[in-house]
């Protein structure tokens, strides 16, 4: 009857202790084998017609079984059975978690030794097991990824790391394996296929440790054997109920960050967690911002020193945005900085009216860090309400900005604004890549963002300075050019209006959170570009409310406007597009691209595919279609001495390799 999830139990099992049901006033499993045992078998472990329900109960309130008796879940085939009386719902509901409790009471961890090719042995809890491979969980509780050789076993090899959201600390999604490359990418095929429990449309990046792939999704990760697919752990909470804004939605979380053997990660309702990343143990839980003042979180956070730096969403919903430092051994704040100034601090001159008391200015993206300047470099979100400045004249500081702060203290070094006075939500929330390379004949600091106004930056990130401004697209009007100081020359007529207004980019931006890459090899920069303009109107009478969204207009799609997606590789000292590679496709993907030594760019597709193109010409080499459409930026590590590329893709992770 109840079909939750079409995958076995050995990809859902959740680690969450049970909770006794409010509901469960009888066994109600008389109730269970009468009307769902036919689909799902007379112990809820699967039948002919359904698959296991009792992994997912784990994740699901009571409430959530309910609604799922009574309305079905159309899109997987399970239909609804509106015409239950209320006891017998609750009769279900008993008998569902009964099974649960007595699959936890029946099992029993196994343990093993293993003998290794050298004549030791490795003894642990064998969490996972097929004939190839071998994880377990020693007795320090550190996982130990093995594969057969022979009649022994074997240590998996060679891994390189992807630890944060972009795999480097300096937001540039580069990477110096070589083992795939433009003479063999065609070769690329599918090697393992996870299926995310309970995730939704995944927005991620998984992040790699040590041969453990982490895959971030709403409240939850999962822990994979990163060369298999085999899970290892999974660690969930239940969403969020009265939520608002972009983390209510399944799968929005897009990256944890690891520091050692621990993995940190933001819930929905902004809070941070600490986990062992052996096991998937609750070490601290940190409340970031009230959820129930329009806070929420998906995933900006970086672990750096002993600090883990992480910002919070809700900019759609007036919250005043802040970025916080926290200890990474007790979750105790060590420093906070507002984005919108309190009145008389410096940058609250660029307020004017009430709106400043709801200013926005989120931090939901992950920002980059330079060791040797101990500076933490941050981007930040719109201004609030969206689309109509009226009330809230002025640049409005540190509203769609870029933010250099000191690491030990969070004081602020400099700032730099690409869009003052935001009426377009254009964000400066895109991937800030930090680069040492020459540039115009001498070494630079430099720092790389291709923003969502639709105008490349090149600044000095020892001190903010712009070096450079040149439009990404061919479609912008709302500004002529970028002065010297770095301010816009508007054109006129380029602002919401009650009436609506034609101008370009659209609300999507010319670029947007996904990621970007800067080769050092080719110096070039590889940016997924959008080519779209859209009719910005705006209202009057916004109020901010909680638990409301703080809107004051919107973008609508122009009918005669085709938009269109391009790769684009620039020449960081001119702005010139080096050569570009045209996508066919809606226009409506959110994926970004990657590069290696190895000199390929791999990149989503507006099309719905991952494909590869020669990083020095843009020769296209390979490309795998989804029937999904791409939300996700691609990933790629060693295991084992071979390297492979990840992404993930609606509710599941793929992963490639030669």
């Amino acid at each position: 009857m109840i079909r939750l999830q079409h995958f076995p139990i050995a990809l859902l099992a959740a680690a969450i202790p049970f909770v006794p049901a409010a509901y469960a006033q009888a066994d109600g499993r008389a109730a269970f084998q009468s009307r769902c045992s036919v689909c799902h078998g007379v112990d809820g472990n699967g039948g002919e017609h359904a698959p296991t329900i009792l992994p997912a109960l784990a994740a699901k309130s009571d409430d959530d079984l309910a609604a799922i008796v009574r309305k079905g879940v159309p899109a997987k085939g399970m239909p609804g059975f509106p015409q239950l009386a209320e006891d017998e719902v609750k009769e279900l509901v008993a008998g569902m978690r009964s099974l649960q409790q007595r699959r936890r009471r029946g099992f029993q961890p196994v343990r093993q030794k293993a003998k290794l090719e050298d004549g030791s042995e490795v003894e642990g809890l064998a969490i996972a097991r097929t004939s190839r491979e071998l994880q377990l969980r020693t007795d320090d509780q550190r996982l130990v990824l093995l594969r057969k050789s022979g009649e022994r076993y074997r240590r998996v090899t060679s891994q390189a790391n992807w630890p944060a959201m972009h795999g480097r600390l300096d937001g540039n999604r580069y990477s110096e394996l070589r083992q795939i490359t433009p003479s063999n990418a065609a070769g690329l095929k599918v090697k393992w296929v996870f299926p995310v429990p309970n995730s939704g449309r995944l927005q991620g990046t998984p992040q790699v440790q040590d041969g453990v792939m982490y895959v971030p999704s709403t409240n939850s990760v999962t822990a994979l054997d990163a060369g298999s697919g085999a899970k290892l752990w999974e660690f969930s909470r239940p969403p969020t109920q009265g939520l608002i804004g972009n983390a209510r939605s399944p799968g929005n979380n897009r990256s944890v960050s690891i520091a050692g053997d621990t993995l940190f990660m933001q819930t929905d309702h902004a809070h941070l967690l600490a986990l062992n990343r052996h096991t998937g143990q609750v070490l601290w839980d940190t409340e970031m911002a009230d959820y129930r003042k329009n806070y929420n979180a998906t995933g900006s956070l970086l672990a750096v020193e002993n600090l883990v730096v992480a910002g919070t969403a809700g900019g759609e919903e007036g919250v005043r945005g802040f970025l916080a430092a926290y200890d990474q051994k007790t979750g105790k704040e060590v420093w906070r900085f507002w984005t919108v100034p309190a009145k008389g601090e410096p940058g609250s001159e660029t307020w004017e009216g009430p709106d400043m008391e709801h200013g926005g200015g989120p931090t939901w993206l992950t920002g980059s860090y330079d060791p040797a300047e101990r500076t933490v470099y941050w981007p930040t979100g719109n201004a609030g309400p969206d689309f109509n400045g009226d009330n809230r004249k002025g640049d409005n500081l540190y509203t769609c900005s870029i933010l250099a702060l000191d690491v030990a203290t969070g004081k602020l070094k400099w700032h730099f604004q690409p869009t003052p006075h935001d009426e377009w939500d254009w964000d400066a929330v895109q991937p800030v890549v930090l680069v040492d390379a020459p540039y115009r004949g001498q070494p630079r600091k430099l720092l790389l963002q291709a923003n969502r106004n639709g105008f490349l930056y090149v600044l000095d990130r020892l001190n903010g300075k712009m070096l450079l401004a040149k439009p990404l697209v061919k479609k912008l009007t709302w500004a002529k050019e970028i002065a010297p100081d770095g301010r816009p020359v508007m054109n006129p007529n380029q602002v919401p209006t009650p009436e609506g207004a034609l101008i370009c980019p659209a609300v999507e931006g010319a670029a947007n959170f996904f990621s970007t890459s800067y080769n050092p090899a080719t110096r070039l920069f590889y940016v997924n570009t959008l080519e779209r303009c859209a009719v910005y109107t705006k209202r009057s009478g916004t109020t901010w409310q909680a638990g409301r969204a703080f809107v004051g207009g919107g973008g609508r799609r122009d009918p005669a406007d085709k938009p269109q997606k391009f790769l684009r590789a620039l020449d960081i000292e001119t702005g010139a597009v080096k050569w570009e590679v045209p996508q066919d496709g809606p226009g409506d993907t959110w994926t970004g691209v990657l590069t290696t030594a190895g000199g390929v760019a791999i990149f989503g597709d507006d099309g719905g595919a991952l494909a590869a193109a020669d990083a020095v010409t843009g020769k296209r080499l390979w490309s795998y279609p989804f029937t999904d459409s791409l939300h996700t930026s691609p990933m790629t590590y060693m295991f084992d001495g071979r390297q492979s590329v990840a992404m993930m893709v609606g509710s599941l992770v793929y992963a490639f390799g030669l």
